[in-house]
């Protein structure tokens, strides 16, 4: 009985294996190799041998003597040279389609990987959100020769998602910090940190020429319109990024044989005209910008200058004297209460006199302190206990126990917070009345703002919004997401691999996206860079056009509004035909600073050499060895509305279509978007690596950023929202179709 129950289970073991035949007994177990540490196989050899985990001396039997070795398998042959390398199982698997594995890739590949990591020199620009991410990456890639340069110091605000710095490094340098936190867990990394601008005359193209590759975290475009030419003047590839929340940005440019980082137009800050701001706001933004530029400035800012905000009583005698400025002995609630009156209550009033203004829109209710408070909570003062410390900065929510920044105030608290912080100005902070500029990081100043902008967007009918949002809004701030920062670090040393081992046919532009673009749910989009623009003025000095009024327009308006603001220069040299008209810089003779400086305030027409219709101005910046052609048109008349500069510059146009090729098809991509919604634009884009689509062609819509129907350089009808340390990426302006387009 017991020898056929043991059948049985035996049976039942056997059959469980599957794979051999139903009652053959067990394979031998796998015997020991007491020198190699080895283990061995059955008869069959059909499975590699074994390492075990433990020591011979755990052994409590004696071994049997070790059988032969089977030979080692011979390595993989090498990939053939155009064939991409087989997909990293543990990768998200929205990076790529699912593709038939392929053979690994030889090891003198990852050798020469390893040996251009620790022979590179790199320089990094900027240590903030991107940049602590990045220099944390390097050192743990291998990189042992890294510079480091950037002129902010640490935030308490920077806390959050740079997690090199710590609350006590506040006010210290980004760079040298980040460098001294590196070096805490890799020590043997040579790090040189830079607390300096890098547009100072210190980083030139000289500089730059010895390093193997440049890596940019930068916050804002003139810096990295700096850096992209100094890497072409010396021939050093850039690999630039940028995040804004959760989207992100990083691309490969290198001189020759991708397109500079200037060959796509750049989105400018949105302005507003002056009217809608004063007279018709219609968004938040309008009453934050009202807010923020005029009320503020005018109250606590330079009263010199000039402010559209002034509007008189018809009174002649109340006329003469500016109803912002505090009369003698008058008493400080008494003050803010007649401030809050004219601004929101007389202002309002003034402009509904104008019926014509008010036929096809919402007419404005007039609020006055009465309207908006009670009688006792109009003299009813904030705690004064919270400022006892002088050392505390004031707030007005501190003051009057509004705790939550994301709570949506009514009216009448942000009657209160108006008032409150007003008087908390004058009465903690009055030595700075007259200089001070509006700062997101100050937070007084940004209840004052949150408040008179919640006020009047109640008057002209408008959402109210929460503190934080609103300090969004006057910041430009799109808040920094860390796990974007760590992402895109990531790529950047990626690419900056395949940079240093010249690997040109597998440069990849990467882009973040929050949500999947496309039906095979991709939320990490590579593609393939595109060849340098011909019609780029940067890498391929192309001729630029200006429109201007040369009887009218003084050679200082070319220079500060065309040459330096648009075109970015910063010591730039002028000339006109064989004449040099203007150079800026050191070094100048005082006679030739002088007469410089004479000829910034003469007309064009009547410069020593005169510029008029048809001449042709040569532009050159020597610090950033560029040099570009300006001719000039003559035009009379500009619209003060849509060319308020009084010039155009014109001349940049899109790239053209261009062929490509995936999988065998061949097709056409133009440079913009056509009209197509930007969904179903996502959806026909079947976008795989190798495959030349940029992301403004799948998420951009034509009538927000159409390159094709602009003839100003820079010129976009977007706004532009920005965070404090990343980069720029425009949304679309109605938050109900929630569009993304071109990340810059």
């Amino acid at each position: 009985m017991t020898k056929n129950r043991v059948a049985k289970g035996m049976k039942k073991h056997y059959r469980s294996k599957g794979s051999r035949r139903v009652g053959s007994p067990p394979p031998p177990r796998i015997q020991r190799d007491r020198a190699g540490g080895r283990g061995t196989d059955d008869q069959r050899g059909s499975h590699p041998a074994v390492p075990l985990s433990f020591h011979d001396a755990s052994l409590p039997f004696r071994s049997p003597p070790p059988p032969p070795r089977l030979p080692r398998p011979k390595p993989p042959l090498p990939l053939p040279p155009n064939s991409h390398p087989p997909p990293n199982p543990t990768s998200l698997k929205t990076l790529a389609p699912a593709a038939a594995p392929l053979p690994r890739a030889p090891m003198a590949a990852a050798a020469s990987s390893e040996e251009a990591v620790k022979a590179a020199k790199v320089l990094m620009v900027g240590a903030g959100g991107i940049g602590c991410e990045l220099l944390k990456t390097l050192a743990l890639s291998g990189f042992s020769d890294v510079h480091i340069i950037d002129l902010d110091t640490i935030e308490v605000s920077n806390l959050n998602r740079q997690f090199l710095f710590r609350q006590s490094h506040v006010g210290q340098s980004k760079a040298k910090v980040a460098r001294d936190a590196v070096l805490k867990f890799r020590p043997n990394i040579n790090i040189t940190p830079y607390h300096a601008n890098v547009k100072d005359s210190t980083f030139n193209v000289e500089f730059f020429k010895q390093f193997s590759v440049v890596l940019n975290g930068l916050d804002n475009l003139d810096a990295r319109r700096h850096v992209n030419r100094l890497c072409l003047a010396a021939e050093v590839p850039l690999v630039e990024s940028g995040t804004t929340g959760f989207l992100g940005q990083v691309t490969v440019h290198v001189k020759g044989k991708t397109e500079c980082y200037e060959c796509q137009p750049k989105p400018v800050p949105k302005s507003y005209p002056v009217c809608t701001i004063t007279s018709t706001p219609s968004k938040f933004v309008h009453c934050i910008v009202w807010a923020k530029d005029l009320l503020f400035a005018k109250l606590f800012g330079d009263r010199n200058q000039d402010n559209d905000l002034n509007v008189h009583s018809k009174d002649d005698s109340s006329s003469k004297t500016d109803v912002f400025e505090r009369n003698v002995d008058e008493d400080l609630s008494h003050y803010a209460q007649r401030i809050y009156d004219h601004v929101f209550g007389y202002n309002i009033e003034t402009a509904l006199a104008n019926e014509e203004t008010w036929k096809n829109r919402r007419r404005p209710n007039p609020i006055y302190v009465r309207d908006a408070l009670p009688e006792d909570a109009v003299q009813q003062n904030g705690c004064s206990q919270d400022h006892k410390n002088e050392e505390q900065e004031p707030s007005a929510m501190v003051s009057l126990g509004l705790r939550n920044p994301q709570e949506i105030w009514s009216l009448a608290d942000n009657s209160r917070v108006f008032l409150e912080a007003f008087k908390l100005f004058f009465e903690k902070r009055e030595k700075e009345i007259g200089n001070l500029i509006f700062d997101k990081d100050d937070q007084l100043a940004v209840e004052f703002v949150t408040a008179a902008a919640n006020i009047r967007a109640s008057s002209f009918g408008i959402p109210l919004h929460s503190l934080f949002e609103a300090k969004g809004v006057a910041g430009n701030i799109v808040h920094a997401v860390a796990t974007t920062n760590a992402i895109i670090a990531g790529l950047i040393v990626i690419e900056a691999i395949k940079v240093l081992k010249g690997d040109y046919q597998n440069y990849r532009m990467s882009y973040c996206l929050e949500h999947p673009a496309t039906a095979r749910k991709m939320l990490l989009m590579p593609v393939e860079p595109f060849e340098p623009n011909k019609s780029c003025y940067v890498c391929s000095e192309t001729p630029l056009v200006l429109e201007v009024n040369t009887k009218t327009t003084k050679l200082r308006e070319v220079i500060d509004k065309v040459i330096k603001s648009k075109l970015g220069m910063n010591l730039p040299l002028v000339m006109v035909g064989a004449t040099l008209v203007f150079e800026d810089g050191e070094g100048l003779e005082p006679d030739e600073a002088e007469n410089y400086a004479l000829n910034l305030d003469k007309v064009l027409a009547e410069l020593p050499a005169p510029v008029v219709n048809d001449t042709k101005l040569t532009v050159e910046d020597f610090q950033q060895e560029l040099k570009c052609s300006i001719n000039i048109k003559q035009r009379d008349e500009f619209d003060k509305e849509k060319e308020p500069d009084g010039m155009v510059l014109a001349g940049w146009t899109g790239p053209v279509d261009k062929q490509i090729t995936s999988n065998g098809d061949k097709r056409l991509v133009p440079s913009s978007s056509s009209a197509d919604d930007v969904d179903s634009a996502a959806e026909d884009a079947s976008v795989k690596p190798g495959m030349k689509r940029k992301l403004n062609e799948i998420l951009e819509s034509q009538e927000n950023f159409d390159v094709q129907n602009k003839s100003d350089v820079g010129s976009s009808s977007a706004q532009i929202v920005e965070d404090d340390d990343d980069d720029i990426v425009m949304f679309n302006e109605d938050p109900m179709q929630g569009k993304k387009k071109r990340l810059q």
